[in-house]
């Protein structure tokens, strides 16, 4: 019978959310709740799996990994696209790649969640509620300050969008920014160091790739300055973390609101668990009931597609 994994279950929803009843007498399904950044004990765990499912970028697969995973034949990703899959392995090695359709408006409201959040110091001031304080901040209004949106996807798009509804005069730059696309939107284009230097808050919708990784670095944030926010849901390795760090303490920029980190977990005693005016969430983004439903509920489609033969929605 093949045996099937689900790793980075956080919640424990996965075998709860779809119906994973259609693999019953074809498939032996364990799924993992706790998450394994050491690669000799990720591969131990795996040793007996011939298919793995993976929730986003989670769990890397590198070469590395693929070649030490004689038994496995199929690899999910939630998502159609992981950067932390090594396609071309996979390839050589036999390993069929299947993704999932995984819905972006969850990260897009987490996004502005976050604008909201660290803006007006919800975080800070729920911690002070709590100690018996009151009043301890003052926040700064949306209405009639600048967005600044790094990339205009549908992500960035539909930020854009909300943007203009708090009222925000909205701004975009990306390597690749075609204005007349933005000004159709009600974007004006810029230059970079424009974007950052007339911002109020900058969010960053970016694919990471070579080219993007530290595009936000040392230079941005200066010319964000002491009354900007940064705030990140795309991947960490899109910002200078050393340099963002350095900003938060020695207050170059206001605060910033992130979802994502270099590394994922955040380790213990890692600098930006002690930064001031900082907003974190786990990369949640994308987690929501409804999101977990369809892709898991499609994870189990590549699965029965695969067994009969016929793999779906292939990335290699």
């Amino acid at each position: 019978m093949t045996r099937i994994a689900v790793l980075d279950d956080y919640q424990g929803v996965a075998l709860g959310v779809a119906d994973w009843s259609v693999l019953e007498g074809r498939a032996e399904v364990t799924a993992f709740p706790d998450h394994l950044d050491d690669e000799d004990a990720l591969i131990s765990r795996l040793a007996d799996f011939e298919v793995v499912v993976a929730m986003r970028e989670r769990t890397p697969f590198p070469r590395t990994v693929l070649e030490r995973l004689p038994k496995l034949r199929l690899l999910v990703t939630t998502g159609m696209g992981n950067a932390s899959f090594d396609l071309d392995a996979a390839r050589e090695l036999g390993v069929v790649v299947c993704g999932t359709v995984l819905a972006n408006v969850q990260t897009a409201e987490l996004a502005w969640a976050l604008i909201m959040a660290v803006t007006r110091s919800v975080a800070p001031e729920d911690r002070a509620v709590r100690a018996g304080q009151w009043q301890t901040t003052i926040g700064r209004a949306l209405h009639g300050g600048t967005l600044g949106v790094v990339g205009l996807g549908a992500l960035g798009s539909t930020i854009a969008r909300w943007g203009s509804v708090f009222g925000m005069h909205v701004l975009a730059w990306s390597p690749n920014l075609d204005p007349a696309s933005a000004r159709s939107q009600g974007v004006e284009p810029v230059t970079k160091d424009e974007l950052f230097s007339r911002s109020d808050v900058v969010s960053i919708h970016l694919r990471l790739s070579a080219s993007t990784t530290g595009i936000v670095g040392e230079r941005e944030l200066r010319l964000l300055g002491p009354s900007g926010y940064l705030v990140n849901t795309s991947r960490g390795p899109l910002v200078d973390e050393a340099a963002l760090v350095r900003a938060l303490v020695d207050g170059s920029i206001a605060g910033a609101a992130l979802d994502v980190f270099d590394v994922e977990p955040l380790p213990d005693g890692h600098p930006l668990l002690s930064t001031p005016n900082t907003t974190l969430s786990p990369h949640m983004g994308y987690v929501s009931r409804p999101a977990y439903a369809e892709s898991y509920g499609e994870a189990v489609d590549d699965i029965v597609a695969w067994l009969d033969g016929s793999p779906v929605r292939r990335l290699a």
